[in-house]
């Protein structure tokens, strides 16, 4: 189950450090576990598997940093998810990135479209879970001192290559979980690792599709002229109906 998931994973990543320019690092599935953990509950697969399986790259500062939930935007999280749970603080805080919970009032952009594109196209939440579940590849944040967010594929290979082997061993287990007929990075990091991990299992999951779907970041001037139509094409393209 996910809950298990989730603690072997915290357990694998509990023990890493890493250098700088990383000063600051979150794991929201600790202090955010409540609204993980309900968004698992609610939304998680529990034997019946799932078409698609859709895996961002790592948390974002006012997304799931924020309130626990992949692509977290505080809006979409509380009144279409209707996941509100209380949210505590991480140990070693930067002053720039303070963990408000919901009463966050910045708005995570990747994940409004996210979930904005999920809302148009389904619905309600339990229309679009019937076929998708969304995670995280990795759950932790990193930043600089500056506060600036540091990717993890921007990490030292010798912190990278341990990081990477803790999350795909949970990304094995959730695939093995969901069983999905397709496997879905949101950016090219993201499919990257779903290759690698779907590598592993191609006898137990013969055919399953890889592919990615552009990401909804406002870095990206693509995704900022129009991004659920975008979403839809690349979907379109891998085979989703």
């Amino acid at each position: 189950m996910l809950g298990q998931i989730t603690a072997n994973l915290i357990r694998e990543l509990e023990p890493l450090r890493f250098s700088p320019p990383v000063t600051h690092v979150y794991n929201p599935l600790i202090y955010a576990r409540p609204a993980w953990d309900a968004y698992c509950r609610r939304f998680g697969p529990t034997g019946v598997p799932r078409e698609v399986l859709l895996i961002g790259m790592n948390p974002g500062p006012f997304g799931m940093a924020q309130v626990g939930v992949p692509f977290g935007e505080v809006a979409a999280v509380r009144d279409w998810l209707e996941i509100e749970e209380p949210i505590g603080r991480p140990p070693h805080e930067h002053p720039k990135r303070l963990i408000q919970g919901f009463a966050c009032p910045k708005s995570e952009v990747s994940g409004a479209r996210l979930w904005s594109w999920a809302q148009q196209r389904y619905g309600t939440p339990e229309a679009f879970f019937s076929r998708f579940f969304i995670t995280n590849y990795c759950p932790l944040v990193f930043m600089s001192e500056s506060g600036a967010n540091v990717v993890p594929e921007k990490l030292p290979r010798s912190e990278r290559d341990s990081l990477f082997a803790a999350c795909d061993a949970a990304l094995r287990a959730t695939i093995l979980l969901t069983k999905p007929r397709f496997l879905i990075g949101v950016g090219k990091f993201a499919e990257g690792r779903a290759r690698v991990v779907a590598d592993g299992l191609s006898d137990v999951l013969p055919g399953v599709v890889v592919g990615s779907v552009p990401h909804p970041s406002p870095a990206s001037p693509i995704a900022n002229r129009g991004w659920a139509p975008l979403m839809e094409q690349a979907l379109s393209a891998l085979g989703v109906g």
